[in-house]
């Protein structure tokens, strides 16, 4: 049988227009208010086998808000951004406006002197490639929006610039299935979005 793994995008800490490269800050009482919405439709995922989450502050309680009780993975954290870690995207592109765009353009660029795109990738790829798989199972996994496009990137062998093109709402469930190497999307029913915008 074919592993299973669900993605929950962790609730926000600030309006997509604030969002910070490798942000750390808690969720805010907004990013609360949208877990409490959701919380009976994600809950059932608590069942599975295993549950892991992001190392940021907004994973872990997004996590332990819905009842998982997730054991924190490193590969699971963000893309290393270097120097630019804590900018928004306009911030780094008013600093670095060249460097920003070879960043955007070239996966193994590492303008900011943190981890290539590529490299993120990657890396996510292992930590599913390397989940345990026994007779089939179920794992739910909490993470960071960006690491979710990662690993859907890398599910679907996609061209690396194809995260550029993959949107993750917060508290959306993605699933993939199968095995190391061999991974398929699973597009299910209505999602447990809230309906902040």
């Amino acid at each position: 049988m074919p592993l299973r793994v669900t993605f929950v995008a962790a609730a926000r800490s600030s309006s997509l227009l604030a969002e910070r490269f490798e942000d750390d800050r808690p969720l805010d009482q907004d990013g609360w208010a949208e877990v409490l919405q959701v919380a009976d439709a994600l809950l059932p995922l608590a069942a599975a086998e295993l549950r892991y989450c992001s190392p940021t502050p907004r994973s872990r309680a997004t996590g332990d808000a819905l009842g998982y009780a997730p054991l924190v993975q490193l590969a699971l954290r963000d893309c290393d951004m270097g120097r630019w870690r804590g900018f928004t995207l306009g911030e780094a592109m008013a600093r670095e406006p060249e460097a920003v765009d070879a960043w955007l353009s070239d996966p193994l660029a590492t303008p900011h002197g943190g981890e290539s795109l590529f490299a993120f990738i990657t890396r996510v790829a292992g930590w599913l490639d390397t989940r345990p798989v026994g007779d089939g199972g179920r794992i739910v996994a909490v993470a960071e929006p960006s690491v979710i496009r990662a690993a859907l990137v890398y599910a679907l062998k996609a061209p690396p610039a194809t995260y550029w093109n993959i949107d993750v709402r917060p508290l959306s469930t993605t699933t993939v299935t199968g095995r190391a190497g061999r991974w398929n999307l699973r597009l299910e029913g209505a999602s447990a979005q809230p309906s902040r915008t």
